[in-house]
């Protein structure tokens, strides 16, 4: 065994060599890889490594990092920072540059990571879920550092000192460029827990991390995943606490409509069939594993193809039903002249609409070029109202929209308070508002009650 302690980077993990006594000061992070003879590490785990031999006062031979400080980084483009920023920045600091920030949409997110990329001075990689978001964070970054910047995703495979990926392609790239970045971003890092994308983190060095994100709540354990990948949650800041400074202030509205009798017959018809599967089955939804039990039960069953129609069925009637149209044309109506977004939680109403309405629509099926064509006559104001199912969740920048409709949606409380944050971009004599168009007497009420349960909702009205 060597007498020096060796730190290796090897196709996305950790490969250390050197005395026991030195590897039992890490033995937490490693175990023994038999068929290498040596002992192996997560990368994501490298700085916990390097600062516990750092006090432990236990000098290693670095052939990990691929890295150097970037000393002469320096913004071109000087702003303020706000008084969250500058103390979200402080709190990341004091946890060792690692760990989790959470701010709502258009509270300066991108800003407090570009305050980060100037502090630490390291090669960075920014990783973010869509396409548009990498040339979104590419032409900021150009415009705030003057330097190149390298892409991975959408056709672009270029790694410079600051570099923006998807997190797909991060995943297939970070076995060979994982050494390279001193600080790697997770721009919305709700998405890095999934099983694929953690895989990203797993396999990057970076010492320093920042997560960023308006909304860290999951359904799952990936809330707990997150911490462990990027670090603790350093700071929060709520919409209501900013609204009608940073952001715009705003109101939600709730509307119940009915289902008309043809409807009501379809929708109790199909709802027993399903809720009747579900009694025999035991199945509540209360657990994380029961959707997916729900799902191999119907593929198993004899009436499991019946059962999942009814379940679709019921969801689309309460979801589409005509009610709702007419209430989404009272609203157009009353907001004319004003942007609004209509969002739908399928694809197949959200068509319905936008050919019934003759109305624009984006959904993941919508090709890129459209998409941007769309989106910048919107912003014009030459389209004034957009309909979509659930891609423009997240990652639009659209300062112009003022009124948000929810048609129907699913009951995470993340997803909610994601369209809320499509509206409230600060804008001179704005306010915002939110409604929600909901069929009463079926499960979409439970759902609304559900996603509901979050600090920004406490103050609505019903209509």
């Amino acid at each position: 065994m060597n007498k020096n302690l060796t730190i290796n980077f090897s196709y996305g993990t950790l490969e250390i060599f050197g005395p026991r006594d030195h590897i039992a000061i890490i033995n937490e992070y490693v175990t023994f890889d038999n068929r290498a003879n040596c002992y192996r590490a997560r990368a994501n785990d490298y700085g916990k490594i390097a600062l516990k031999l750092y006090h432990k006062k236990i000098s290693f031979i670095d052939n990990a990092k691929n890295f150097e400080p970037l000393k002469h980084l320096q913004f071109t483009t000087p702003l303020t920072p706000r008084d969250h920023q500058i103390t979200a920045l402080q709190k990341w600091k004091q946890n060792f540059y690692n760990g989790v920030v959470v701010l709502p949409t258009g509270s300066g997110k991108s800003f407090l990571a570009m305050m980060a990329v100037n502090l630490v001075k390291r090669p960075t990689l920014i990783l973010v879920p869509t396409i548009d978001l990498l040339h979104q964070w590419a032409t900021q970054l150009e415009d705030f550092f003057n330097v190149p910047i390298g892409m991975i995703g959408g056709g672009e495979n270029n790694v410079q000192t600051i570099t923006i990926s998807t997190y797909d392609s991060a995943v297939i790239h970070m076995e060979f460029i994982g050494n390279k970045f001193g600080l790697i971003i997770f721009d919305e890092c709700h998405h890095l827990p999934g099983k694929v994308n953690r895989n990203a983190a797993l396999m990057c060095l970076a010492p320093f991390k920042l997560g960023l994100t308006a909304t860290p709540e999951r359904n799952d354990d990936g809330e707990a995943i997150l911490y462990q990948l990027v670090g603790k949650k350093v700071y929060e800041l709520h919409i209501d606490e900013v609204a009608g400074e940073i952001l715009a202030p705003y109101e939600t509205r709730q509307i119940f409509t009915q289902l008309s009798e043809t409807e009501a017959i379809e929708y109790a018809k199909n709802r027993e069939i399903y809720t009747s599967f579900l009694k025999q089955h035991r199945i509540n939804f209360k657990n994380n594993n029961d959707w997916n039990k729900f799902i191999g039960l119907c593929a198993r069953s004899k009436n499991g193809r019946e059962v999942f129609k009814a379940y679709h069925t019921q969801k689309k009637i309460a979801g589409g039903s005509q009610q709702k149209l007419f209430k989404l044309w009272d609203i157009i109506k009353y907001h004319q002249g004003e942007r609004i977004i209509v969002f739908t939680a399928d694809n197949e109403t959200a068509y319905s609409i936008a050919e019934q309405l003759f109305l624009p629509i984006i959904t993941y099926r919508t090709k890129a070029s459209e998409r941007k064509d769309i989106l910048k006559k919107f912003r014009s104001g030459e389209y004034q109202i957009l309909i979509t199912s659930k891609v423009l969740n997240e990652g639009v920048d659209v300062p112009e929209a003022s009124v948000g409709v929810v048609i129907s949606g699913t009951g995470s409380t993340r997803e909610h308070v994601q369209r809320l944050g499509r509206i409230l971009r600060a804008k001179e004599d704005k306010t915002a508002i939110l409604y929600e168009i909901i069929s009463q007497n079926t499960a979409e009420f439970y759902i609304s009650k559900r996603r509901r349960e979050h600090r920004a909702y406490r103050d609505n009205f019903n209509i």
